[in-house]
């Protein structure tokens, strides 16, 4: 805010010499030029020195004209004496009150005033209506990035923040609620994990009590000692369960991932990922190609669509050899396929089971930053929008496709 009111005083003092400037040139003008009755004076005295009769009536500024007698120098108006022929003449004359030059001066004055508050009220409005409502805002961003999540971003009317307040609380509110579901979710699993940590101590105490009487052979009898063994090997997969429940608790619902199905348009989610893609993609020089398409309605969530159609061009661009990507559709089932291709793929046709795999990444990943999720978030989004995803590779050519449903 400090910067604007800095350039609004420069604003308001570049007016201010304009005006200045603009007065004094015009005033000195009009004052060079401020005796326009001299003109006709000149002319006037030519004729009566040629000896001919003096016209005023086709003059603007001379009112009459005197030869020199008693009462020659008592006038009412502004004169001027000439000497012609050996005689004194007196030219009565009037001043241009109404001068081109003064409604220029005026006209001139009128449209830098009406320029000055036009630019005054824009600057003041900027000031007030943009500036300083987005100021109130600078530290939201700050205070989301130290968690502070509780206090709510106060709406307001503005028209030009007021998408992007809501747009900021939504944010607000969903971190808050990830925040919870993570707490929630972490409470869940250290329960499970104590409660399963609980039940292991029983079989695996009974290992080692049966493990100990057979050290000390305590259990002569072959068929008590073969039963002793099937305890410990039931005592064992008892405890190889506890653990694959465990393993399960750790890969599941480790991400929330909600959809809210509705209804939107193929040109919708196709139009959104061109827009975007189109201005990424010239910049690193790869050939960007949107097959033709028949519009229709899909069914789903259009937000976690655009989100699968993002990771998959992500991808795309990331193990491709940026030369070529593209985007073909097809139908078939009452569904709508939509394949993203690009060339250059490096990943072995051993990997190609596993990429939808959580944390799971390819011999190809080695070079790159990623977490292995990508994928598996977009399976997880297309079976819970009812849809289906897979992937193939023709001709050294990754094609991953999305299956929806037409409304």
């Amino acid at each position: 805010m400090k910067a604007f009111n800095r350039i609004f005083a420069v604003v308001i003092f570049v007016i201010i010499a304009v005006f200045v400037s603009a007065d004094v040139i015009l005033l000195k003008e009009n004052k060079e030029s401020g005796r326009p009755y001299l003109v006709e004076v000149s002319r006037l005295v030519k004729v009566i020195e040629n000896g001919d009769t003096p016209d005023i009536s086709e003059c603007e500024f001379i009112t009459a004209i005197t030869e020199q007698n008693d009462d020659f120098y008592n006038s009412d108006s502004d004169y001027v004496i000439r000497e012609i022929n050996g005689k004194l003449y007196r030219f009565d004359y009037k001043r241009n009150e109404n001068s081109e030059r003064t409604n220029l001066l005026l006209t001139v004055n009128i449209i830098l005033l009406i320029m000055t508050v036009l630019i005054i009220g824009v600057m003041v409005y900027i000031r007030v209506k943009i500036l300083s409502p987005f100021e109130k805002l600078t530290d939201v961003p700050y205070e989301l990035s130290k968690g502070n999540l509780i206090t709510p971003v106060k709406e307001t009317k503005n028209k030009f923040f007021g998408k992007f307040v809501w747009g900021v609380d939504m944010l607000r509110e969903n971190m808050e609620q990830q925040k919870e579901r993570e707490l929630g979710l972490q409470r869940e699993k250290k329960m499970l994990l104590l409660s399963l940590s609980h039940d292991i101590k029983t079989p695996l105490s009974a290992i080692k009590l049966y493990s100990k009487a057979l050290s000390k052979g305590l259990y002569t009898d072959k068929e008590k000692q073969l039963e002793i063994a099937e305890n410990i090997n039931a005592k064992a997969d008892e405890i190889e369960g506890y653990v694959t429940e465990i393993i399960t608790a750790s890969r599941e619902d480790f991400l929330s991932l909600d959809v809210n199905m509705g209804e939107f348009y193929l040109s919708e989610l196709v139009t959104k990922i061109k827009i975007y893609y189109t201005e990424k993609l010239s910049l690193i020089k790869t050939d960007f190609t949107v097959g033709e398409y028949s519009d229709c309605l899909i069914t789903g969530d259009f937000n976690r669509s655009v989100e699968v159609l993002q990771n998959i061009m992500e991808n795309a661009i990331k193990y491709g050899d940026g030369k070529e990507i593209s985007i073909a559709f097809s139908e078939e089932d009452g569904c709508i396929l939509v394949a993203v291709k690009n060339s250059g793929c490096t990943l072995p046709d051993t990997d190609l089971p596993h990429i939808f795999d959580s944390f799971w990444r390819g011999q190809n990943a080695e070079n790159q930053k990623g977490s292995g999720l990508g994928l598996y978030i977009c399976r997880q989004l297309m079976h819970k929008m009812n849809g289906e995803i897979f992937a193939e590779i023709k001709d050294k050519n990754m094609c991953v496709t999305s299956v929806f449903n037409k409304a």
